[in-house]
């Protein structure tokens, strides 16, 4: 898939997290549906695979000369890496604003949903068997 294709569905996938989460909030879904977190988050992954994919280039990664293993490590560490600053930003605004505790096992699963979402991001992006330029 190109760049530029990537990026147009980036646009897209953003609008439509915006969209979900604006009306989760007007009905209260987050605390009504109590799983409403799992799929807002996969959603979440499959942008930031999209994103790590799209920003190989500017970081001097050529996607394609990876074997698999290792483009799949890079997809998973960049995924990795944003899920845990964003659950750093959920503690730190929850604590101090909702005054919320912590709980394990909510960011747990929630980075593992992030994971899944980007790593499910890689597959269809590489399974298209497109460039990546």
């Amino acid at each position: 898939m190109d760049r530029k294709k990537i990026l147009k569905r980036m646009a897209q996938l953003v609008f439509f997290i915006f969209i979900l989460n604006f009306i989760a909030g007007k009905l209260y879904w987050y605390i009504s549906i109590w799983y409403f977190d799992m799929p807002m988050h996969f959603l979440g992954g499959v942008f930031v695979g999209l994103l790590a994919v799209y920003c190989s280039k500017f970081v001097k990664i050529n996607l394609l000369e990876l074997n698999f293993k290792e483009q799949i490590l890079y997809v998973f560490l960049f995924t990795l890496i944003v899920g845990i600053g964003w659950e750093f930003f959920e503690i730190i605004f929850n604590n101090i604003l909702g005054g919320q505790f912590f709980n394990t096992l909510d960011t747990i699963s929630d980075i593992c949903f992030d994971l899944s979402g980007g790593l499910a991001s890689y597959f269809v992006i590489m399974n298209k068997n497109m460039k990546v330029v």
